[in-house]
């Protein structure tokens, strides 16, 4: 059995904004990496760096631009290493409906439930960031 992560968020951004936040380093290290690189493109492995001992890798499984991308983890830490999480984007309401999962966990234990809370505090600074221009500094993000 898996256990997967899904959050819903209303964006007020066009895809293509919403689209970039979540797959170019330089807006992806304005709301969740400390340093990222990569690439959006099939297949195309990306570094997301978060602190010397949380320095992962993945790479881009699927790809629709300003529609969807999805990234399988290659080195994480053992409960995020089989995991694919991804961002699938669609107009609404003069927005963006992003609908965000993190799929294949292993268990529900603490660091699935932790790693929820988490995602669901990010996406609430990426809406801010893409809305109103917010940049919570690296330190501060939980």
């Amino acid at each position: 059995m898996s256990y997967n992560i899904y959050h819903n968020l209303l964006i007020k951004s066009s895809s293509k904004n919403v689209f970039d936040a979540v797959s170019k380093p330089e807006h992806l290290n304005n709301w969740w990496t400390l340093k990222s690189s990569g690439t959006p493109k099939l297949n195309t492995e990306y570094n997301l760096n978060f602190t010397d001992d949380y320095n992962w890798f993945c790479r881009v499984s699927e790809l629709k631009r300003n529609t969807s991308i999805h990234f399988k983890m290659t080195d994480a830490d053992k409960d995020w290493a089989p995991t694919t999480f991804g961002f699938d984007l669609e107009p609404k309401d003069g927005g963006t409906l992003l609908m965000f999962s993190h799929i294949n966990w292993e268990g529900d234990d603490h660091h699935f439930k932790h790693s929820s809370f988490c995602w669901a505090m990010l996406l609430n600074g990426l809406k801010n960031y893409l809305e109103k221009g917010k940049v919570i500094p690296f330190e501060e993000r939980n």
